[in-house]
């Protein structure tokens, strides 16, 4: 070889050496753990130091990098299963299945980037909590709920978005939850429409005097109570949310046959109003500032449907009348319908239309 040859190669290994791109080596992943994270709805740390999603579509957000991360969640209270549900960079992509054992949920982003994530309990607090233990991810930061008027929806089965998901297992199989679809429901619907952050209480089955199944325990009875349970020791911190408004959906159950199994009277409706007006008296010592707006049901037509709507008119009187110097009670009074969910409950597609024509009626109340 020539040596004016030997000169241009080497000078040319040397100038490759130098512009050449070194390797990057892949991030390792970190762990965020439960308590770094921003729940949003009733929740709990526990002694594990484990956030326990109590109330339905309690939630929590994140932002990581990379095509995946895995969130570690399991079962405290001895349940066999129970759901999550999660939607990634704005959009709603599925329920998780949660187990006994903690169980590593995989979240896959299309596209390697960065990405944000919100997991929602997708069931009621009567399923049982759902505990986070960590995430494991690339760049993990925990994002806070927006700044943005809150909405709490006080109800019942309806609210919980019970009964209206048969997309993974069919109507009349499975658990009674295994159809709960808390995202889609209409309070976080509404809420999501109006950009404003919410909160529901909720417990399938129950009234404010009775119960679709029972005299008690009543939503006054429970409402104080972290999970809605009668006899849990730990009371809920309503310090940690303001509302602007409280919307109470409360009546289908008291209204309703029963199950027809347990005796039952006919429908109190002096009592009815007289417990509802005490209840929103409980309501208004947690949220003073507050809007109170009162639903009826959907799912109550005929002459119970008038029924309803003339004792929420004589709730609205009652507390307005109490109250002279708040803001009047605001109610809405819904259009029959058809529901075509589970058990005769509204499907998904039917809190699409709850939603719709609710939020006018809260845009005004916010």
């Amino acid at each position: 070889m020539k040596p004016l040859t030997l000169y241009l190669l080497i000078g040319f290994s040397c100038v490759s050496a130098c512009f050449s791109l070194p390797r990057t080596a892949p991030k390792a992943p970190v762990t965020l753990p439960a308590t770094a994270l921003k729940p949003y709805g009733r929740f709990w740390i526990n002694k594990e130091m484990q956030l326990e999603l109590i109330s339905s579509a309690a939630h929590f957000g994140f932002r990581f990098e990379g095509r995946e991360c895995k969130v570690f969640a399991s079962l405290p209270g001895g349940q066999d299963h129970n759901y999550l549900q999660y939607a990634l960079d704005g959009v709603y992509q599925k329920r998780l299945k949660v187990g006994k054992t903690t169980t590593p949920l995989v979240i896959t982003a299309a596209n390697a980037g960065k990405h944000t994530v919100w997991i929602y309990k997708a069931t009621e607090a009567h399923t049982g909590p759902i505990a986070i233990e960590k995430i494991l991810g690339e760049n993990l930061h925990t994002l806070p709920n927006p700044t943005a008027p809150l909405l709490e929806f006080i109800g019942n089965s309806i609210t919980c978005g019970a009964a209206s998901d048969a997309s993974e297992v069919p109507c009349g199989t499975g658990q009674y939850h295994d159809q709960h679809n808390a995202y889609q429901a209409y309070g976080p619907r509404v809420a999501r429409a109006l950009n404003a952050n919410f909160l529901l209480s909720s417990v399938s089955g129950i009234g404010i005097y009775r119960n679709w199944n029972s005299d008690a325990p009543t939503m006054p009875q429970v409402y104080e109570n972290i999970d809605f349970q009668p006899n849990t020791p730990y009371h809920w911190n309503f310090a940690t949310y303001s509302p602007a408004v409280v919307s109470l959906a409360l009546g289908t159950n008291d209204l309703s046959n029963g199950d027809g199994k347990t005796p039952r009277l006919p429908f109190d409706s002096a009592r009815y109003v007289s417990t509802y007006v005490q209840f929103i008296k409980l309501v208004k010592t947690k949220y003073p500032r507050a809007r109170i707006a009162l639903l009826s049901s959907p799912m109550i037509t005929g002459r119970n449907r008038t029924l309803l709507q003339n004792c929420l008119t004589v709730v609205k009187q009652k507390t307005d009348a109490n109250y002279p110097a708040d803001q009047p009670v605001a109610t809405y009074f819904f259009q029959p319908m058809q529901p075509r969910g589970c058990t005769n409950h509204p499907s998904v597609e039917d809190h699409a239309l709850l939603a719709k024509e609710l939020v006018p009626f809260f845009k005004k109340l916010l």
